[in-house]
Parts: C-alpha cells; sequence; structure tokens
C-alpha cells in the first residue's frame, strides 16, 4: 500500500451549495468549510467527499458517449420511489436510463449520480 484513500473532489461552481445536496442525500456532516473548499464526511479524521470551486466546469452531457461524465457518485437506497422524491426535493433532476435496479440523476451542478436499489 502506498496510501489511504483521503477524499473524492468534485469540481463544482458553488462548493457550499453542492456540499449541502451531499450533506442530506448522505447524512454526512461539514468537515471543512472554506470559500472555495468545503468537504463533508463522517468525521473530520476520515475519508470524505471534497467540493473545489471551479467557475468554468461544465457538466457532463447526459447519456452522451462523446461527453465524459468526469465521476459519479452511486448511493444505495431501499426504496428506489422515496429516493427520488428526496433528491428531487433537493434540487436533482431525472436524466435518461433504463433499469429497474437504478436511477440517474443530475446533482445542482450537473454531475450525474445514481440511486441504487440491491
Amino acid at each position: 500500500m502506498i496510501g489511504r484513500w483521503h477524499a473524492l473532489v468534485i469540481d463544482c461552481p458553488e462548493p457550499a451549495e453542492l456540499a449541502g445536496f451531499y450533506q442530506e442525500v448522505l447524512g454526512m456532516v461539514r468537515v471543512q468549510d472554506e470559500a472555495d473548499w468545503v468537504v463533508i464526511g463522517d468525521a473530520p479524521d476520515r475519508p470524505g467527499i471534497a467540493f473545489q470551486r471551479a467557475p468554468e466546469q461544465q457538466a457532463p452531457r447526459w447519456p452522451d458517449p462523446h461527453s465524459s461524465q468526469q465521476m459519479h457518485v452511486d448511493v444505495r437506497v431501499d426504496d428506489l420511489d422515496e429516493g427520488e422524491r428526496a433528491v428531487l426535493a433537493l434540487g436533482a433532476r431525472r436524466l435518461p436510463s433504463d433499469s429497474s435496479s437504478f436511477r440517474v440523476f443530475a446533482d445542482p451542478s450537473g454531475h450525474p449520480f445514481c440511486l441504487v436499489r440491491w
């Protein structure tokens, strides 16, 4: 092992807003809060999700194979319908998908993420 995972870093125009969205979706807490850099996680000494200001960030075009997703988060839920209602209320947007076990959404900055039922 060379090192330990520290964070997933997501570029976005408004770090505080996108961090707030994922805090609600994932039940995490804010562990670092600066103007251009916000981190959420379970605790300050554990890996987290960081949101870095990138004013020119361009959202991927789903499901265009010529537009890179850059990354996406899978969120495990017990009920897809209930999960969908909750993320839409937080500002997510539903994206096309054809599966009975997951649904694809765009977060408020346009990054795709999935609600997954196992």
